[in-house]
C-alpha cells in the first residue's frame, strides 16, 4: 500500500446551543441501544474508538499522545466519556469538554464507526451527549464540524437546534493510500 499525501480545502463550521429550550433531541426506542458513561480512564480502549470512529475522517491528533497524555486528559472531572453499545458491542462516542472558563461545554469528539451508520444512532447518541452537557450545568454546548467529516454530521447538530456561528476555510494534508 503506499501513502500519499493530498492537500484539500476544509470548510469547518462552528455550532452552539446557545441554551436548553433551542435544545430538539431524539430518543431512539431501540432496547439493543445503551449510552454508557466510561468512568476509568483506559488509554487503549479510548484510541479503538478514536480509531473506529475516526480513521474514516482522518481524526489523527490524539494518535500520538502518549498514555500518560491521554490518562491526565479523560481523568480530568472536565472531560466526560460517553460510549454507545448496541447488543454489547461499541457502537461510537461523544466526548464533552467543560474546561473553559464559561459554563460552556464543547463537543469535543463524537461519531459512530461506519458499521452504525444510517441508524439513526448519531442523533441518539448527540441527544444523550447535549442533554448531559445541559444537566452537568452547561449555558451553551458548541461543537466544530467540517466537511471531512461525515455527510450527515452538520444536519444532525442542526437538527437537533444547533446553530452556526462561525466557519472557516483552511487547506489541510490528508493521507490518500493506494
Amino acid at each position: 500500500m503506499t501513502t500519499v499525501a493530498k492537500p484539500v480545502s476544509v470548510v469547518t463550521t462552528y455550532l452552539e446551543l446557545p441554551d436548553r429550550t433551542a435544545f430538539r433531541p431524539w430518543w431512539t426506542t431501540d432496547p439493543d441501544v445503551a449510552v454508557i458513561e466510561s468512568r476509568i480512564p483506559f488509554p487503549a480502549f479510548y484510541r479503538f474508538l478514536y480509531r473506529a470512529v475516526g480513521e474514516t475522517y482522518h481524526w489523527t491528533m490524539r494518535l500520538n499522545w502518549s498514555d500518560e497524555q491521554l490518562l491526565d486528559y479523560l481523568s480530568r472531572p472536565s472531560v466526560t466519556l460517553l460510549v454507545m453499545y448496541v447488543k454489547g458491542t461499541p457502537a461510537g462516542y461523544i466526548e464533552l469538554n467543560a474546561e473553559s472558563e464559561e459554563p460552556d461545554v464543547e463537543i469535543a469528539y463524537f461519531g459512530l464507526a461506519p458499521m452504525f451508520h444510517g441508524r439513526g444512532l448519531g442523533k441518539h447518541l448527540l441527544s444523550v451527549g447535549v442533554q448531559r452537557a445541559f444537566d452537568d450545568g452547561a449555558r451553551r454546548v458548541w461543537v466544530h464540524t467540517c466537511t471531512l467529516d461525515g455527510r450527515y454530521a452538520l444536519a444532525n447538530y442542526q437538527a437537533r437546534g444547533f446553530r452556526p456561528y462561525k466557519t472557516t476555510t483552511e487547506t489541510v494534508v490528508i493521507p490518500v493510500y493506494s
